[in-house]
């Protein structure tokens, strides 16, 4: 008991296409890579973040007056520049 052979496993992915439709899976498979990659690239980028971030002297504070910060971009996918987005940009599309 426990171990699935090849007949429970087709008929698990028969269920599987009974309750989500054969047009729904391809699209579930393709959001479910994407978010895979917004997670890697994610965690890529804060593991390079953390390695630029730990120098041996600690940061000296900067004064008030000096600290202009550019404006920081939200990106979904590496490489995908139709859904990245200034940051402060407001997200209300009802005005046109």
């Amino acid at each position: 008991m426990g171990r699935l052979g090849p007949t429970e496993i087709i008929l698990i992915l028969v269920v599987v296409i009974l309750l989500f439709g054969a047009k729904k899976l391809p699209d579930m498979a393709r959001s479910l890579g994407k978010s895979a990659r917004i997670l890697k690239s994610e965690a890529k980028a804060m593991k390079a973040e953390d390695q630029q971030s730990a120098p041996a002297d600690p940061p000296q504070p900067a004064a008030p007056e000096q600290q202009t910060a550019a404006p920081r971009t939200i990106q979904a996918a590496p490489g995908d520049v139709t859904s990245s987005r200034p940051v402060a940009e407001p997200t209300d599309t009802t005005k046109r």
